[in-house]
């Protein structure tokens, strides 16, 4: 039996029937990592001797009749994720030796849950990427095809799912990136509401491991079925037993419909800052062909949508204001105030947004994050009418590495013409902005064989809404692929 591409849920019911044990699996899963990850570069901190330690410690759990969630199911860790006795550097050169002396919470529930952590998964410098390339642990490839990109920041853990090592891993999403991994590698991922998943430990290195809440990021989990993806994420879903956890217990409403047929679909083809590439508009073509096919009703277009070139904006702003504070650009703060404000106050470009953000006041923060909360009660009229909204994750499947040091001047090529390369956080940023629930799910490759990937948005703590039509459409669909050119 060929164990490494199987499902957590597969696994589980082969441990349980003691077809196999978790020292075989995890045996297994680190000779394929051995054997193959050189030219993927998934696994950038390997565990080996105490994951087979934890492996032989489930075999005699369930030796002596215990059964937890992920009972000796291996699976991996995004770098950024402390744990014990590894370093966390966030591919940060002035980090690379940070060893924390606690397990992030998440980690420490996999471990609860009985799972076998064989290490951790590349990230970007700082995960400030949409690529995953860092000085200390170099580049992640794309196992489809090793001249692009896997995606980013949780490209290790989306190469390493394609690849088979591991049933399944957790991963971080503030700009798309939990989703952009798994659309380019051809993945399911899940990035949570905005407070469900809490993410004590996953800061960046040195400060302390805070029970601090984020503004925009969310951790959450990443597998090659939607059904792991459930498993996965009521096992993150509590809240932190040193704040809200003191009072409070999780309790997600069930899916609004069991069946696909029930289901009263968006399909967002659009946006008005960038382009749908042809293979990522082929993808949305399937799934809603698929729905239509099921009897879903699915519609493409409504008024009921918020403005989505507003939408971008109010994200954008959120997002580089956030990311200033934890990460100074290198540009002087009152060159970047000068400019700032000779913005016309009618300029509601993208790269006015961004700068925006970059200098912003509290004051100002304020005036945006209230407009956000008008986008908000937008998405809670439209989810009136719709389940869910099927967009997008990014324009494209997964592009050639580029690795020019001013990612502001990348360019991102859509069908022959290039665009400005952060533009493709807008669709992302459709979720993230108002905190909502996004599942990412593969729909077939492109013509060019690259998997293609789009995002189920779901409303605000009805995460279980898109999760359940995402494992519709992969029985409808069939899902994950391993890539041919895999090692």
């Amino acid at each position: 039996m060929e164990w490494n591409f199987q499902s957590a849920e597969q696994l589980l019911a082969a441990l349980r029937a003691g077809e196999v044990t978790s020292a075989e699996l995890t045996d297994a899963a680190i000779a394929a990592i051995e054997r193959d990850d050189k030219p993927i570069n998934a696994i950038c901190l390997p565990d080996f001797d105490r994951a087979r330690a934890a492996a032989r410690s489930a075999d005699e759990a369930r030796a002596r009749g215990e059964d937890r969630p992920l009972l000796g199911v291996p699976v991996t860790v995004k770098e950024c994720f402390d744990v014990a006795g590894l370093p966390t550097s966030w591919g940060m050169p002035p980090y690379r030796d940070f060893r924390p002396a606690e397990d992030a919470l998440q980690v420490a529930r996999l471990k609860g849950a009985g799972a076998v952590v064989l290490g951790k998964t590349n990230v970007p410098l700082g995960l400030q990427d949409i690529q995953t390339f860092n000085e200390i642990h170099g580049t992640t490839n794309n196992p489809w095809d090793r001249g692009r990109t896997s995606g980013g920041s949780s490209g290790g853990s989306a190469a390493a799912l394609a690849t088979g090592f591991g049933a399944l891993s957790i991963g971080s999403d503030l700009g798309g990136s939990l989703r952009t991994p798994a659309h380019f590698c051809g993945i399911y991922a899940h990035k949570p509401s905005l407070g469900l998943t809490p993410s004590r430990g996953m800061v960046p290195p040195p400060g302390p491991a805070l029970p601090t809440e984020h503004d925009l990021a969310v951790v959450g989990p990443m597998a090659r079925t939607a059904r792991d993806l459930s498993l996965l994420l009521d096992i993150m879903a509590e809240p932190d037993p040193l704040t809200r956890g003191v009072a409070y217990r999780v309790t997600l409403p069930p899916a609004r419909h069991e069946r696909t047929a029930d289901f009263r679909v968006l399909v967002v083809e659009d946006h008005p800052f960038i382009p749908t590439g042809t293979a990522v508009r082929a993808g949305l073509n399937r799934v809603a062909d698929t729905l239509d096919r099921a009897g879903a009703r699915v519609d493409r277009h409504s008024p009921l949508l918020p403005d989505l070139a507003d939408a971008a904006g109010i994200y954008l702003q959120l997002l580089f204001s956030g990311s200033t504070a934890h990460f100074p650009i290198e540009t002087p703060l009152e060159q970047l105030r000068a400019r700032a404000a000779r913005l016309s106050p009618d300029d509601r470009s993208l790269d006015a947004a961004r700068l925006r953000g970059m200098v912003i006041g509290h004051g100002d923060w304020m005036a945006v994050n209230a407009r956000r909360e008008l986008h908000r009660q937008g998405w809670r009229q439209l989810f009136a009418d719709y389940d869910v909204v099927v967009c997008p994750i990014t324009p494209t499947p997964a592009f050639p590495h580029d690795h020019h040091p001013d990612p502001l001047r990348r360019v991102l090529d859509i069908d022959g013409t290039g665009y400005p390369y952060f533009d493709q956080l807008v669709w992302a940023g459709l979720a993230t902005m108002p905190g909502l629930p996004a599942t990412a799910v593969p729909t077939g490759p492109s013509p060019e064989g690259l998997p293609v990937g789009v995002q189920l948005i779901g409303p605000m703590f009805e995460d279980r809404t898109p999760l359940r039509l995402a494992e519709l459409l992969e029985a409808e669909m069939g899902g994950f692929r391993a890539p041919k050119c895999a090692p």
